[in-house]
């Protein structure tokens, strides 16, 4: 009987074309990793933008009191969810989309919204999933400069405009640098949109933003403007390590974004946290000034350390260190910090810094002002 020969599969002629070359998203070492590499007790992370200031009172003892029913699936409507944030956004409940976190609700967007060859408008820099999930949705992208460190709003549009974009990413505040659209800048933007063209908005970091300075574009949706929301429970809220988010999408369009995510893809846990965190209003509230106080206090340490840093309306920092930014994180490292470097962002000497409680920041600047030192610039 004659030898089989096997034929190995090449698995990047089957999948869909314009993933090939792509690359995934890896966060690199763990803080258990990092721990034990470098022999240290304590890693404080501050290069993820996750809440350090921990969930919000009352998320826990409400996981705590779900786990009962983890044998169920949850209800696939998410209904409770649904009516909680919208009593508190006070809009109907059929414009909010429940999902596993804001990545689920990119992913989401793309597939409904981009066909083959399209082109989606990126600003440059922002966060990066925009762009790996579009290009991976068979999209072109056109990254578009940010000027003096903010969205070029009229570029993006002339962008859009130019290139037939079928969507145009944006983030507000931005990450990484904190900067905040004004309502002038957003009604020029919203105002302008080429026909065909929809506006995609991560407000991941809205919570931080003092009521009067946030852009209410709620009423953009329900006006059946084409503008998407996204927003999620893991910043302000703290319950980045439980997956949930949800979009603000007018009720003609909630359904077809519903009917490209995966059912059943909220858990228990974190719908009955979500609820949990929006049955008392006034501890988001509470929380937004203890993180604004928080961010001011380490602006302050840094200037007076010769560090400026970029106004923010998030629970980060971009500031300048000027030198190799990398080598500086990794500095830091070893100190017990994480950060994240700018160039990762194409923003060489800059790294950004999650806020946290005040003694934790009043460490980390002496930290960082002693190894800015060290580090050549």
């Amino acid at each position: 009987m004659g030898a089989h020969l096997l034929t190995v599969t090449d698995w990047s002629s089957l999948v869909r074309p314009s993933l090939v070359g792509l690359e995934p998203y890896r966060p690199g070492p763990s803080v258990s990793e990092l721990r034990k590499e470098h022999g240290l007790d304590e890693i404080a992370k501050l290069n993820w933008n996750e809440d350090l200031f921990g969930p919000l009172p009352g998320a826990l003892d409400a996981v705590k009191d779900e786990l009962v029913n983890a044998w169920m699936y949850p209800e696939q409507a998410y209904s409770d969810l649904r009516e909680a944030v919208a009593g508190w956004l006070e809009l109907p409940p059929d414009t909010i989309v429940p999902a596993h976190g804001i990545q689920a609700l990119i992913a989401a967007v793309a597939h409904a919204f981009i066909r083959e060859g399209d082109t989606v408008v990126v600003p440059q820099p922002t966060y990066g999933l925009y762009a790996q999930v579009s290009a991976g949705a068979g999209a072109r992208v056109v990254r578009i400069p940010n000027r003096d460190f903010r969205l070029d709003l009229p570029a993006l549009v002339d962008a859009a405009r130019t290139e037939s974009a079928r969507l145009i990413w944006i983030c507000d505040p931005n990450n990484p640098t904190g900067s905040l659209i004004e309502q002038d800048e957003w009604s020029e933007f919203v105002s302008a949109l080429p026909e065909g063209t929809v506006a995609v908005v991560d407000e991941a970091y809205r919570e931080y933003v003092d009521p009067e300075r946030r852009v209410a574009r709620e009423a953009d949706v329900q006006a059946g403007r084409p503008v998407v929301l996204l927003r999620t429970f893991s910043k302000i809220f703290g319950l980045a390590g439980l997956r949930l988010g949800y979009a603000v999408a007018h009720q003609e369009l909630a359904p077809f974004l519903d009917v490209v995510q995966e059912p059943f893809n909220v858990n228990r846990a974190a719908l009955a946290a979500g609820r949990a965190c929006l049955a008392y209003p006034e501890r988001i509230d509470e929380r937004r000034r203890e993180s604004g106080e928080a961010r001011a206090l380490l602006a302050r340490l840094l200037a007076e350390a010769g560090i400026g840093s970029l106004p923010s309306e998030a629970n980060f920092l971009l500031a300048h260190v000027g030198g190799d930014d990398a080598a500086l994180a990794g500095e830091l490292v070893v100190r017990g910090f994480l950060v994240r470097p700018g160039s990762e962002f194409g923003l060489d000497g800059w790294v950004r810094v999650t806020v946290g409680p005040p003694p934790l920041m009043e460490r980390f600047a002496r930290e960082l002002a002693a190894v800015r030192e060290a580090i050549p610039r």
